[in-house]
């Protein structure tokens, strides 16, 4: 394809992205650990005609919140205690014991309430109870027996992780595997029980857990450095993408790599302790708006390009009585008036726009960028190394849309490194107010006033 018509259609993207860009859809978790909520029905209504939220994850089998999403379009997943498993585990009684759950909780509301994910319990490992932890894969296979033996078979079992179930590493995804005695004992029997019904792998990432000061800008998806990893030699410039790929790493060891992952929780609270670096909306906004690109819009992450994850953000609503410290109690992404405590482009009415292409790296970024950057461009310099090449259009990927250049795209052609990789730069340059610093690339980009199509054709 030319570069001249690549420039153009590019430059039209750019443009038209504050307004033309679509919601995505995204799951949200539905916590109830509050004295000031609207109820479940309005909740239900609310989002199911108001916003792109399509899917609804609950920390119990509450019969009215399940009830309430009858005859939506919203997808839930349901929880059950940790305290359920033992009994569900028992080689004798289990199955029955299941079955009776599931009756007494989910037939008397499925189908009318499309019920897609059973989840037996929540970071099971996390506790100190060896039979607790010993009985959440029997528990699991006996809940999928048991739905299936019910005619629920649109039902899938799965758990929910925290990440430590990570052995402790240096932060490099490619270094990543499960704890010693869970990469034997549990997790091989647990993956090929997803491989055989076609449930996800559930993860709690949290970069909120993990971020320090001088790591803030790669915990919120913000222009940085970014780790490197010599044995991929990829460039990781966001930690929710590491984290994502840690898992996954440690999957694929194991022979499990095609097994779909899902994140069951992440967020970022609007309010903390006093005095604490890195909380506030502008930072839950940064955070999860990056969440959503790499999630649900199929940009994926460098080890899992191209893909989409099943996620639910944390959470819906403020939880005013819930215990510990503040942030807990300051997750929420909407009011109890149903007003966004910040805008994601959750919103179905127009009130609210899509999440920006760029998390604003540039000190001044232009709110509406000049179709061709004021007749400037910006590309990569002739002779730059490939791999640095290829970590520009990793980064930059995250933050503009990048399936023009991917296979079958309008600008694949011509299909070189050098191309795409001046695509994508230019791509960000045009999105973050044409400053040097937005074409810098550690070095890498040039921007020029010469129209590229007349100097390369």
């Amino acid at each position: 394809m030319p570069l001249l018509i690549l420039l153009m259609l590019l430059a039209a993207g750019a443009a038209g992205a504050e307004s033309a860009t679509p919601s995505l859809h995204i799951g949200v978790n539905y916590g109830a650990n509050a004295d000031n909520l609207p109820s479940p029905t309005s909740v239900a209504t609310f989002l199911a005609t108001k916003t792109t939220i399509d899917r609804v994850k609950l920390f119990d089998a509450n019969p009215t919140f399940i009830s309430a999403f009858a005859g939506t379009p919203i997808s839930l997943a349901v929880s059950l205690p940790n305290s359920a498993l033992p009994a569900l585990a028992d080689k004798a009684t289990g199955l029955d014991a299941a079955r009776s759950w599931i009756r007494a909780n989910l037939s008397p509301y499925v189908p009318a309430t499309n019920v897609t994910l059973l989840l037996a319990g929540n970071e099971i490992l996390l506790s100190t109870d060896t039979n607790l932890i010993l009985s959440l894969l029997p528990a699991m296979r006996r809940l999928a027996q048991a739905l299936k033996a019910e005619g629920l078979t649109g039902v899938r079992v799965t758990t929910p992780h925290y990440l430590g179930i990570l052995a402790p590493s240096d932060g490099i995804p490619s270094n990543a595997s499960f704890r010693a005695g869970y990469n034997t004992k549990l997790f091989p029997a647990m993956l090929q029980f997803h491989r055989d019904t076609g449930s996800p792998f559930m993860v709690n990432p949290y970069p909120y857990f993990s971020y320090r000061p001088e790591t803030l800008n790669y915990a919120l998806f913000r222009p940085n450095s970014g780790i490197y990893d010599p044995a991929t030699k990829l460039n990781y410039t966001s930690m929710l993408d590491a984290q994502m790929d840690a898992i996954y790493t440690a999957m694929k060891k194991l022979g499990y790599g095609d097994v779909d992952i899902a994140v069951g929780e992440a967020g970022w609270p609007t309010q903390a302790e006093p005095g604490q670096i890195g909380v506030g909306v502008q930072e839950a906004r940064d955070f999860n708006e990056g969440m959503i690109r790499v999630c649900s819009s199929g940009k994926g992450t460098p080890l899992m390009p191209n893909r989409t994850f099943e996620t639910y953000l944390f959470s819906l609503f403020d939880e005013n009585q819930k215990p510990g410290p503040i942030a807990e109690r300051h997750f929420g992404l909407f009011n109890p008036d149903f007003t966004p405590v910040y805008d994601l482009g959750l919103l179905r009415d127009g009130a609210s726009v899509a999440p920006t292409p760029s998390p604003n790296p540039s000190p001044n970024p232009s709110p509406k960028p000049a179709p061709s950057g004021g007749g400037k461009w910006c590309v990569a310099k002739d002779g730059a190394n490939g791999t640095d090449l290829q970590n520009n259009i990793n980064y930059a990927c995250g933050f503009v849309d990048c399936k023009p250049i991917q296979s079958g795209g309008a600008c694949f052609s011509p299909n070189s490194l050098q191309a795409h990789a001046s695509y994508v730069m230019n791509a960000y340059y045009q999105a973050n107010g044409h400053t040097d610093l937005a074409c810098d690339f550690k070095g890498t980009g040039i921007v020029t006033s010469s129209d590229p199509s007349k100097s390369m054709y």
